[in-house]
């Protein structure tokens, strides 16, 4: 059957994947932190997970406010690089697993999960930077992809003890298929950050390395943090969080944190990096 082997957190910086593309890696400013992700490309590539599950949340690229779902799984084939208004970035096609994500969206909508089932979609920087992140810049991703987008941007935002829950029942699906898959899943977003208003810039250290803390040793702590406590103590955009969450429930209650990278400040935002492996149920 398949299996979760790992699950990994990334903030998915849209500048990180502009460093990228444009040559700009040795520079000063970003040279430290692409040294300091290097570990992690270098799990992925010796570890060769056979899919990603991928939590994050669309910028306005797939989807508008015009109808806003909460949970929403692509089974397309293939997902192109978005549009953001200045070009697709130059990174490859995502390669989907339909027969899987169409395994997943039956189990998650009769395990009571209100999934939005997507046919076409492009992606944007939430999905795509934080594949340049862990691969570099292949000529093809080396992995499949199932791109499972959260609301984060319209309030109401589904609770973190909901993402914790539908990682639960991820793990539930992808155990119950019968193809031998290895699957990583990757929690994207965050951590503290605000991109407007007054607190424009808020960034909350300590209020984020506690959380990563108890993010991988006690899950159950952080799962019921509500909507305000996130906006008060990360910002605005800090909720992004929840997708973490996501992740997390889907791996088992023990795990070893085999890497982790946090920087402050990546353009305005905590930035930070977690591998984390099932120990034991």
């Amino acid at each position: 059957m398949a299996e979760i082997i790992a699950g990994i957190g990334t903030s998915h910086i849209p500048p990180i994947g502009a460093a990228m593309d444009n040559g700009k890696t040795g520079e000063d400013y970003w040279k430290p932190f692409f040294e300091g992700i290097a570990p992690a490309r270098e799990w992925m590539a010796k570890t060769r997970p056979d899919l990603c599950i991928l939590v994050y949340n669309d910028h306005a690229s797939a989807f508008s406010l015009q109808s806003t779902a909460t949970f929403s799984i692509g089974v397309a084939d293939r997902f192109p690089p978005a549009d953001e208004g200045y070009g697709p970035r130059r990174v490859p096609t995502v390669d989907g697993d339909p027969a899987l994500a169409w395994h997943l969206a039956e189990s998650l909508v009769l395990d009571e999960f209100d999934m939005t089932i997507v046919s076409e979609m492009p992606v944007d920087h939430g999905l795509t930077v934080p594949l340049s992140i862990l691969f570099g810049q292949p000529d093809a991703w080396p992995c499949r992809v199932i791109p499972l987008a959260v609301n984060v941007v319209q309030y109401p935002q589904p609770t973190g003890n909901r993402c914790y829950k539908l990682g639960k029942a991820i793990r539930r699906a992808v155990e119950a298929y019968p193809q031998p898959l290895r699957v990583a899943i990757v929690g994207t977003g965050g951590l503290s950050h605000q991109l407007q208003g007054e607190r424009a810039g808020l960034i909350n250290t300590a209020y984020d390395i506690d959380w990563l803390d108890r993010l991988v040793n006690d899950p159950e702590s952080i799962r019921h943090i509500g909507h305000t406590e996130y906006l008060r103590e990360t910002g605005s955009e800090g909720i992004e969080a929840i997708m973490w969450l996501v992740m997390r429930g889907a791996l088992h209650a023990n795990v070893s944190e085999i890497f982790r990278y946090t920087r402050v400040p990546v353009s305005n935002t905590h930035y930070a990096l977690t591998i984390l492996e099932n120990r034991g149920r």
